[in-house]
């Protein structure tokens, strides 16, 4: 039996206007093993979050999914009716937004929020609906539902928002969850709270998750493997051990040396110099090429492929690090990524 849930090969989706064409998804292949959670990490920019949304297509104007196939079980999304791409929403695939304020409506119960995706996908009568209702408030954390279903969004904190946006996103027993940075709104402690209770959701019924983060710290306890982009492409793909670990690009091992070490006394954080390029104007062969202290010439007039370096372990770099394990948490002295983020939020894993 296949247990390739996901398969998105060669995905473009790219934005048309006034001022020219933005290549927001640019060639883009992975997959999504079921019961795995894969994260999509970078800065801002990158083509994570429309990622996400071209694989159930909301993708709106003037962006468009210009080409690709994203197969789901098998069926190519592309093709399907929007008809059934709406059963497909919700029923197989469900996402969780990033602000869970603007994601639901002020001006209805949590209860009534919650039984909509039961209407629209299950054949549950109204009692039942009710007690799912219940059910799911009471899996994600949050006490006295009977009394909470009759309650407004207003009425809850913002971690409580967000748990109630999850039980919503559950509430059909998708196969495939998409979560859009969960948990951006949210203060440390009570992201690691959110992140962890995803995670048990998720491996309790053997569903798969696509995390969309900016914080490789966030993921690094949590994702079994890491697509690192930048600028609509994937640059870096394994494992996570092997992504944090072993890191192979520049840009990851960037990302990494500049999450806090409270241990190691610096006055300043490391930072990867300068910005995210223009995406009207994006430099001509590799694009962090500009940001990157090991680029060349050679850099600057190629684009990199992506190339196997281990054992699932794939980089796009002309000039990948030499030694990853010492370019990334293998540094004398250099404390782990899961230390140091299990000393800012307590962890993720139980």
């Amino acid at each position: 039996m296949n247990d390739t849930l996901l398969e998105v090969r060669n995905l473009r989706t790219y934005f048309h206007t006034f001022k020219g064409t933005v290549k927001a998804v640019d060639d883009v292949s992975f997959s999504v093993e079921r019961g795995e959670i894969l994260a999509i990490v970078g800065e801002s920019g990158g083509g994570k979050s429309v990622t996400g949304f071209s694989v159930i297509r909301l993708i709106e104007e003037p962006g468009v999914i210009e080409s690709g196939e994203i197969l789901f079980e098998g069926r190519d999304v592309m093709k399907l009716s929007e008809r059934e791409v709406d059963r497909l929403r919700g029923k197989e695939i469900s996402m969780i937004f990033q602000d869970p304020m603007t994601s639901l409506n002020p001006v209805y119960t949590i209860g009534r929020q919650i039984e909509e995706s039961l209407l629209l996908h299950t054949k549950l009568n109204r009692e039942e609906r009710r007690k799912s209702c219940l059910d799911l408030l009471r899996s994600v954390g949050i006490s006295n539902p009977e009394s909470r279903l009759k309650a407004y969004p207003h009425q809850f904190s913002g971690g409580m928002r967000q748990r109630v946006v999850i039980a919503i996103a559950l509430a059909a027993d998708p196969k495939l969850i998409i979560a859009d940075e969960p948990t951006t709104a949210l203060d440390v402690t009570i992201q690691a709270q959110i992140l962890r209770l995803m995670a048990d959701l998720v491996r309790a019924k053997n569903r798969s998750m696509i995390l969309v983060t900016h914080d490789l710290a966030v993921v690094s306890e949590m994702a079994d493997r890491i697509n690192v982009m930048y600028c609509g492409k994937i640059v870096e793909t394994g494992s996570a051990r092997k992504v944090i670990d072993e890191s192979a690009h520049p840009y990851t091992k960037g990302l990494i040396d500049s999450i806090p070490d409270l241990e190691r006394d610096r006055k300043r954080l490391n930072t990867i110099k300068g910005i995210v390029p223009n995406m009207f104007e994006l430099p001509e062969g590799c694009n962090f090429a500009p940001r990157c202290a090991r680029a060349t010439e050679f850099c600057f007039g190629n684009e990199p492929r992506q190339r196997e370096i281990g054992a699932g372990h794939w980089v796009a770099c002309h000039f990948p690090l030499e030694n990853a394990a010492e370019g990334a948490c293998g540094r004398s002295g250099a404390r782990s990524l899961p230390e140091r983020v299990n000393e800012r939020s307590g962890g993720v894993r139980s």
